[in-house]
């Protein structure tokens, strides 16, 4: 596979005047494999989360998809810097897990590693050795692969929070610190939320001339963000913040391939947003040809996520909210929050 260099995707003609772009069918995504997490209450959480049932769900998933994709739910594109190679791998229905690769060494890290069989696969395909193992947190369709890969490559070390419950973690990790695989330096930050240990990792780009990558997991999708199930929209605030705090040319590569779905939601609530608009229109184009929408930028994503978008008065006012007299602007920003995860919550089950 011949590589990309990273550029900021634009579509080849100008959008319509609102929705998707003339002519073109929308697709509803729950036609497609479905989330496991949608149908998701309490029990069923601590199920799926925390017993071995949720394991046992976990490895049909695998089954169902590897029938049904035998080829991954997308086309991916292999990224290129001088002396970095990122391999996505579309596994299960809809997420990825990625392969990143010091090509001075060989040395190699997976981030994810949700079907141990496609991360092998592209392993070999690579000719790489795999050190390192980052998962974002301990949800199976994350960390599902972790056992199956440490048996196969005696050396490879586990790292993640402490905090959740991590297969085979080797390496618990502190928010800020910092692990290298042969020139790769990968930072981790705590961002809890959608789990209490939930953490996302930084491939500092600097020595390579290269933009940073921020490897989000379940905390941030393009034009999305994950399910604060256990956290307050204020915690999942303050993750956001974190992730946002990173530079705008930092390239964002998130657990699953969201993007129709979450574009398509973000255009009913802001429907003069002409930055959206052209986004739709590509990822409607990319994923009619089952094409990965992997990467955006951060800068990108505060145009169009309405997740990124809380301190913004167009959207305040889509919503209906304003701030009240004394009310602390975080506070309000973490009631805008609320609101628009109650709203993308009511459109999933639509």
């Amino acid at each position: 596979q011949s590589c990309l260099r990273p550029a900021r995707q634009r579509p080849s003609q100008e959008p319509g005047s609102g929705g998707l772009p003339e002519g073109v069918e929308y697709i509803p995504t729950r036609k497609k494999g479905k989330n496991p997490m949608k149908p998701v209450g309490v029990a069923w959480y601590s199920l799926y989360s925390r017993t071995r049932l949720g394991y046992l769900f976990y490895q049909r998933q695998v089954k169902k998809a590897r029938e049904r994709y035998p080829h991954g739910h997308s086309v991916p594109q292999p990224y290129c810097f001088p002396g970095v190679k990122i391999l996505p791998i579309p596994v299960l229905s809809n997420n990825y897990s990625y392969l990143v690769i010091d090509t001075g060494s060989s040395q190699a890290a997976v981030i994810d590693p949700s079907d141990p069989l496609a991360v092998q696969a592209a392993i070999e395909e690579e000719g790489v050795m795999l050190e390192a193992i980052f998962c974002t947190h301990k949800h199976w369709d994350h960390s599902g692969g972790n056992e199956a890969l440490c048996q196969k490559h005696n050396s490879c070390r586990v790292y993640g929070s402490a905090l959740d419950a991590i297969p085979q973690l080797t390496n618990p990790l502190a928010d800020r610190e910092k692990v290298s695989v042969g020139c790769l330096t990968f930072e981790a930050l705590a961002t809890p939320g959608h789990t209490v240990g939930h953490m996302v990792y930084v491939l500092d780009g600097g020595p390579f001339g290269s933009p940073s990558c921020l490897f989000s997991g379940d905390l941030l999708f393009l034009a999305g963000c994950g399910e604060p199930f256990e956290g307050s929209p204020e915690t999942m605030l303050t993750s956001l913040d974190v992730a946002m705090g990173l530079g705008e040319d930092t390239l964002l590569w998130p657990g699953h391939e969201y993007a129709l779905e979450c574009l398509t939601f973000a255009s009913l609530l802001e429907l003069d947003n002409s930055a959206l608009e052209q986004k739709l229109q590509w990822a409607v184009q990319q994923r009619q040809e089952k094409r990965s929408t992997c990467p955006s930028t951060l800068g990108e994503e505060q145009t169009y996520n309405p997740f990124l978008r809380t301190h913004r008065p167009e959207l305040q006012e889509a919503l209906g909210l304003w701030q009240g007299g004394g009310e602390d602007p975080d506070a309000f920003r973490a009631r805008v929050l609320k609101e628009v995860r109650r709203r993308k919550d009511l459109y999933q089950a639509t």
